[in-house]
């Protein structure tokens, strides 16, 4: 079985925890047993490992989120990167191929799509391997995961069976989210949540995917993702499948997606450097900054700072946060990458048009920055903590606490941690975008 998991998302209603480079999978606030922190794709990966589904596990995400995915879950997981957002059924259907055409995956394999950030419990996976079950038994093309309604919601999509008990039921029809009254007619007609999990043949899958793009390497289909429709996979497939079935699941299922929701699953009240008077009744503070927080006196509401903001909000409100982030956001101030984080520290810009941006960044050892160079920057490095490499232009020196170098614009440069790197990098020039990047090859063996 191959377990494909979508990761998308655009962090607006966790502001400001959650930002365009760090979503609400990323988040680490979920408490494992032995006291650890985890974040919700690191539990769902965990998950999947520990009910004994497969080991091999596919990202399908955008290459935004490369870094921070490659840093919480390492070798655990493949990625597929989409070039371009273009919704579920372009996605899927490029892992599809990736499966096929880079893992060398046969067209009977049993492929599994899920969402990377379900809150739920074991048997959510008891129902996939039901799901794989009947897909092997040739119940169905198809098979969906219905989860069974607690109460007639207008946040989901719907399943109308043609029967009401069954481990595999034949799908009647689908309804997309429907009005309040709607929802109530659908519950009396034994219809279940849409929880958007998938299971098909790949072959499948790839006989649909040949209608929109051929190609003979999986670098080809990716360069013409552009191709692929614009289009959501329940509507492309799910809708159109002449034969679909659907496995119902009655356990715990969760979407962690507002702080009201997220907040109702924390064992903890308080999370970083935050402290609770006496006389707080059902408040959560979440501190990712150095700076104490104290909270006191307040009722129903949640605190969360961090470098990209602050937000003091009433539960019953959270979710209005929605309405208002675009006029909030700006340049993400924290990021998880492959090699390590970083944090802005101050970004300034003076007078004469000068643009300074000041990063602290921390390396983990063994890791390394890709070779690269900027034409419209200057950077100053000085390192802290720890011990590493630079590469400039081709000259390598060793690096250690106390030691400065200056990387002028246009200058070749990487940076690799023997032991846990830390340093300030000090950007200055008149224009600082992320887009001012030109990538090359490095070969880091001559250190080995």
């Amino acid at each position: 079985m191959q377990i494909v998991l979508l990761s998308g998302g655009s962090g607006q209603r966790l502001w400001p925890l959650s930002n365009s480079a760090r979503s609400k999978q990323f988040l680490p606030l979920l408490e494992r047993a032995d006291g650890s922190m985890e974040s919700m794709v690191q539990r769902v990966v965990r998950q999947v490992l520990e009910a004994g589904l497969t080991r091999d596990i596919t990202i399908a995400t955008n290459t935004s989120q490369l870094d921070i995915i490659t840093k919480q879950l390492g070798d655990k997981v493949d990625v597929v990167t989409e070039p371009q957002r273009r919704d579920t059924f372009p996605a899927i259907a490029l892992a599809a191929c990736y499966l096929s055409l880079e893992k060398g995956c046969r067209d009977d394999e049993t492929v599994v799509v899920m969402p990377c950030d379900p809150y739920t419990d074991d048997g959510y996976f008891r129902t996939i391997a039901r799901m794989a079950g009947c897909l092997e038994n040739g119940a169905a093309d198809l098979v969906l995961m219905g989860i069974t309604p607690t109460h007639p919601s207008t946040r989901f999509g719907y399943i109308v069976p043609e029967a009401s008990d069954g481990d595999c039921l034949k799908v009647r029809r689908f309804t997309e989210k429907p009005d309040e009254t709607t929802a109530v007619d659908l519950l009396s007609q034994h219809a279940l949540w849409n929880g958007g999990v998938f299971a098909f043949k790949l072959g499948y899958m790839l006989g649909i995917v040949r209608k929109y793009v051929c190609g003979a390497s999986f670098g080809e289909i990716r360069a013409r993702y552009g191709e692929f429709p614009r289009i959501s996979f329940d509507y492309e497939v799910a809708e159109k499948a002449q034969s679909v079935a659907v496995v119902p699941f009655a356990g715990s299922w969760k979407d962690l997606g507002t702080w009201n929701s997220l907040t109702g699953e924390l064992r903890r009240s308080a999370i970083g450097n935050a402290t609770l008077g006496p006389d707080c009744s059902n408040v959560h503070v979440i501190n990712e900054l150095p700076n104490p927080v104290f909270v006191d006196g307040i009722s129903d509401a949640i605190v969360a700072t961090c470098p990209d903001g602050i937000l003091v909000c009433s539960k019953d409100r959270s979710e209005d946060i929605k309405n208002y982030v675009s006029g909030l956001s700006q340049r993400p101030m924290y990021e998880e990458r492959r090699w390590g984080t970083y944090r802005v520290m101050d970004e300034t810009v003076f007078p004469d048009k000068c643009h300074s941006l000041v990063k602290r960044i921390t390396m983990m050892a063994g890791k390394n920055s890709s070779y690269h160079r900027h034409l419209e920057r200057t950077e100053t490095w000085t390192f802290v903590d720890g011990s590493g490499f630079v590469v400039l232009d081709g000259a390598v020196q060793e690096v250690h606490a106390g030691d400065t170098v200056v990387v002028p614009a246009g200058r070749l440069h990487a940076v690799k941690a023997v032991r846990d790197l830390t340093f300030i990098e000090v950007q200055s020039g008149s224009r600082l975008v992320d887009e001012d990047v030109d990538r090359l090859s490095w070969d880091w063996e001559w250190d080995q």
